[in-house]
C-alpha cells in the first residue's frame, strides 16, 4: 500500500500545483464572460418586467377608484 501512495504523490502534487489552478482559473473567466454576455438581455428583461409592474399597479389602483365609486364599503367587507 505504501508504494502505491509513493506512486501517486507526484502526480498529485502536479495536479494540485498545475492543473487545478488553471483549471479554476479557466473556469471562473469562462463564468464572467458568460455573465458578461447575459448582462444586457438580463437588463432588457429587467426593463420589461418593471414595465409590467408599473402598469399592473396602475390598473390595480384603477380598480380601487371604481370600487371606492361603486361600493363604498368593499375595503371593510373584505378584512
Amino acid at each position: 500500500m505504501s508504494a502505491f501512495l509513493e506512486f501517486m504523490f507526484v502526480p498529485a502534487v502536479l495536479f494540485m500545483v498545475i492543473v487545478a489552478p488553471l483549471w479554476l482559473i479557466f473556469h471562473y473567466k469562462t463564468m464572467w464572460r458568460n455573465q458578461k454576455q447575459s448582462g444586457a438581455a438580463d437588463e432588457k428583461s429587467f426593463k420589461e418586467m418593471w414595465g409590467l409592474a408599473q402598469r399592473l399597479e396602475s390598473r390595480v389602483a384603477n380598480l380601487e377608484k371604481l370600487l371606492d365609486a361603486e361600493a363604498p364599503g368593499w375595503r371593510e367587507h373584505n378584512k
